[in-house]
């Protein structure tokens, strides 16, 4: 059977806006490929099997237990699901039982965004209730602290690109505060490139998308203290069967982490290297103004920066850009102030090309 985008009606997608959910996240390497076929042409005994490769992704993370599950939207739902019901079998059986009534998780206020859905929802979906700390622009560790009562079941701490950035405590004050309050701390790092850096911060949980920065299948890692890691096993039996993973993505996934611990992602200045032809081309076309902006939250990930200046606007632009085939879809989160950002990870040297040319008929049909 031949697969191809003409075969179900689909345009060819170009994805300059980043490891993005609605665009599939990322591609996989053939070794990755690999992994996953020999995970779906063969049985396991599944228990085993998410037992063993946790355990060899721990060594590898130098942590002490890890837990490979759906996605980190699960991970995060799972995780709190764990803390709350402490590895009670009752609890997996009846999640959101009033028997228990330590459900409070603790969240800056700047830190419960939408990123495809609220984090509100994972917090609700594992039993937990959410409880903000501090305000939209500002959350200090005393703001962490006045929240907690004898109801909080965690902390958790969201570390992204979404969040509000300014006067914003770290994940090492967080973790301070849940040491000094004896709570756990998880911190949700879904597309964080850095696979040690929270935990060694003091972490208990942390969580990861498999197919954002490590470019593996969908799949999510939960990483952390064992207790905390054998209590999110333990959501199998509940909530978490309606997230299970297959045998494929979990090998498949493996060998993702273990590739990119040894080869990595690519550097910053790779990027900024790659985006100079592509921002001087830009530069080239009317009432379009280029630059390279590094990525909002710190990262070590550039992008170019297009401001749209003339009769045009930028959202206007963007929905000309996807209306093609290929469909070139961007960075919006900047629309409403007329910019528009170009995510160049997944984009090679022909397909950066296709975008300057569509750019070119797009803004020419604006004159």
């Amino acid at each position: 059977m031949t697969i191809s985008y003409e075969k179900f009606a689909l345009k060819e997608v170009i994805n300059a806006s980043g490891k993005m959910t609605i665009l599939g996240v990322s591609k996989v390497s053939d070794a990755v490929l690999e992994a996953q076929r020999f995970g779906g042409q063969h049985f396991f005994e599944m228990e085993k099997l998410g037992t063993h490769t946790g355990k060899y992704l721990a060594d590898l993370l130098q942590v002490e237990d890890a837990q490979i599950v759906s996605s980190a939207s699960a991970g995060i739902a799972q995780s709190v699901a764990a803390i709350i019901g402490q590895g009670d079998v009752y609890h997996a059986y009846h999640p959101y039982t009033e028997k228990i009534k330590k459900r409070e998780i603790i969240l800056p206020k700047g830190h419960n965004v939408d990123y495809g859905t609220p984090v509100e929802v994972m917090v609700a979906q594992g039993g937990g209730e959410l409880v903000e700390a501090g305000y939209a622009n500002m959350c200090i560790p005393e703001h962490l602290e006045m929240m907690v009562t004898e109801n909080t079941a965690a902390i958790l701490y969201i570390k992204s690109h979404h969040t509000v950035q300014k006067s914003m405590l770290s994940v090492e004050e967080a973790a301070a505060v849940a040491r000094q309050k004896e709570l756990p701390l998880i911190v949700d790092a879904a597309a964080e490139e850095d696979l040690f850096k929270y935990s060694q911060a003091g972490a208990d949980v942390v969580i990861y998308s498999g197919a954002k920065a490590i470019e593996g299948p969908s799949a999510g890692l939960v990483i952390g203290k064992k207790d905390y890691i054998d209590w999110v096993r333990l959501q199998g039996k509940g909530i978490g069967r309606a997230m299970k993973i297959g045998k494929d993505n979990i090998l498949g996934f493996t060998q993702a982490v273990e590739d990119y611990l040894s080869q990595g992602s690519e550097a910053g200045e790779s990027m900024k290297k790659r985006l100079q032809p592509f921002v001087a081309e830009i530069n080239q076309i009317k009432n379009l103004e280029a630059t390279v902006v590094q990525d909002g939250a710190g990262r070590d990930i550039y992008r170019a920066s297009v401001k749209v200046t003339g009769d045009k606007e930028a959202k206007q632009v963007i929905s000309e850009l996807k209306a093609e085939n290929p469909a070139v879809y961007t960075r919006e989160y900047q629309a409403n102030n007329g910019i528009i950002e170009f995510d160049i990870r997944s984009v090679n040297e022909e397909e950066m090309t296709k975008i300057v040319k569509r750019l070119q008929q797009v803004m020419k049909e604006g004159d």
